[in-house]
């Protein structure tokens, strides 16, 4: 039976999987197992990222003594919390309001004694966030400096390492700053690889990374950056918080949902349906246009040869692909990838794909991500679209669109990284 799924019944499967994914990442679900004991002193609870605010009510629904704090979370992603004080801010360029909160958050944990605890709740975008400049450079600056970074293809482990070494709140810092009380970090990975260090850009875990080293990025990358900033990085301000300080004695770090878990989470739905699936990795990288064109020519394989795997089966991925902006489109990596591996398949039958955020934002734009299927290029010619110049173009958003074919989960509250399910029928 499975062989022979109508393409409707393989977008619901696709889209179940996506869903089950999302939701296995939910807080709600995951941060009971994680909570420390009750501190004799008073419990402070601070944090950024996509998924803070919904961390902080799932947090409040399980603790029962008296706490209080403050989290930022992006704009449209707040949802209603007792104690903690929810502030929303723009991602993935900062903007003033999380300036402010980065500054209230670093005020809220000084004078705290060895009695207190503080849970720290850090998710993916807690980078943009906390957007609080090293001594010397502004915020517009700091604006300019996210910009670049996310058009040149740089990973988000450079990114990240550039970010810590211009900020006065990311690379330990935090952590430095709650010092002598135990801090307890929960964190919602949204990195290959889940290091805590580049999630959120480890606002509280120690830094290996060095000044040299974001300089290192910044010429490979050939970033122009501000003279204020080169000079935080060559003449040692913006040095992080190392492995070994004593700042850092009490610090506990624990991961409560990563991709894997949520690519796990889909894989059961697809095996419930009778579907075998294979995960290739929750960690793949590279331009999401080139990961695209070697995903098709790896499901080609599996179509017409039954290697590696035999069809039908589903080949599901994680991480987080770059794109190296060259066009003026709505782009976003997901639908960039989507629209390579739709290119490079040139209509081979019976393949199917589905590649989402499973924040529900791909790029800037509020879409999560898009379908492929095997009419998507004589549906698009059809509509006098030329798929290839609009990946020219970085405008994979304005494809899938115009096909009815985006895929809008609005706010999911969480963000374990992208999803890709590639479909391949026997």
């Amino acid at each position: 039976m499975m062989p022979s799924m109508q393409s409707a019944a393989i977008r619901r499967l696709l889209t179940d999987m996506f869903n089950a994914a999302i939701d296995s990442a939910a807080p709600g679900k995951t941060i009971g197992a994680f909570l420390p004991a009750y501190p004799a002193g008073r419990t402070i609870v601070v944090g950024a990222g996509k998924a803070a605010a919904s961390m902080a009510q799932a947090l409040e629904a399980h603790w029962e003594r008296p706490l209080s704090g403050l989290v930022v979370t992006r704009y449209g992603y707040a949802v209603p919390t007792r104690a903690i004080r929810v502030v929303e801010a723009s991602h993935p360029v900062p903007d003033a309001a999380g300036l402010a909160a980065s500054e209230q958050m670093l005020e809220l944990v000084r004078g705290l004694t060895p009695d207190d605890l503080v849970i720290c709740l850090i998710s993916g975008g807690g980078s943009s966030l906390l957007p609080l400049p090293a001594r010397g450079l502004s915020l517009p600056e700091k604006q300019a400096i996210n910009k670049e970074l996310l058009r040149c293809g740089a990973t988000i482990s450079e990114m990240n390492c550039v970010r810590r070494h211009l900020s006065a709140i990311k690379g330990g810092r935090l952590a430095a700053a709650c010092h002598p009380a135990k801090v307890v970090t929960l964190l919602i990975s949204d990195v290959p690889g889940d290091d805590p260090i580049d999630i959120a850009s480890g606002p509280t875990v120690a830094d290996p990374t060095t000044c040299e080293d974001a300089l290192e990025i910044i010429a490979r990358y050939r970033i122009d950056l501000p003279d204020a900033a080169m000079e935080i990085l060559r003449s040692g301000p913006g040095e992080t918080v190392k492995p070994g300080d004593l700042r850092l004695a009490r610090i506990e770090t624990h991961l409560i949902a990563t991709p894997e878990k949520a690519l796990e989470a889909a894989a059961r739905v697809a095996e419930q349906a009778g579907i075998a699936t294979c995960i290739l990795g929750d960690n793949l990288e590279g331009e999401a246009r080139s990961v695209g064109t070697v995903m098709a020519g790896i499901a080609k394989r599996v179509a017409t040869r039954h290697q590696p795997f035999k069809p039908p089966c589903i080949l599901l991925s994680g991480g987080e692909t770059t794109v190296t902006v060259r066009g003026h489109g709505r782009g976003g990596r997901n639908v960039e990838f989507l629209l390579a591996l739709a290119i490079a398949l040139d209509r081979h039958p019976g393949i199917h794909a589905l590649a989402g955020d499973t924040d529900g934002v791909d790029g800037i734009e509020e879409i999560a991500g898009a379908i492929v299927t095997p009419d998507s290029l004589t549906r698009a010619w059809q509509k006098r679209i030329n798929a290839a110049e609009l990946l020219a173009n970085n405008d994979g958003h304005s494809f899938f669109e115009a096909l009815d074919d985006s895929v809008i989960t609005g706010p999911t509250l969480t963000n374990v990284n992208d999803f890709r399910a590639i479909y391949i029928a026997g």
